[in-house]
């Protein structure tokens, strides 16, 4: 799978995920779903700050309901 497809932990992220549009923190979401597949079939497990991204977007889509 193309990395582009994937967020890896090294990559940037934005540092305040309100500002993104619907759209952009979707891209974003499936991105990080991306790399956690990729990482969990690699090395059996995630990265910690992939994880943490995988956090940080749920709690945002949270707030966005709300």
């Amino acid at each position: 799978m193309s990395a582009s497809l994937r967020i890896t932990p090294t990559d940037p992220f934005p540092e305040d995920l309100e500002k993104l549009k619907d759209e952009k923190l979707q891209v974003l979401d499936s991105q990080v779903h991306r790399q956690l597949d990729h990482e969990i079939v690699t090395a059996g497990e995630s990265h910690p700050e992939t994880e943490f991204r995988h956090q940080e977007l749920d709690m945002e889509f949270e707030h966005r309901d709300n």
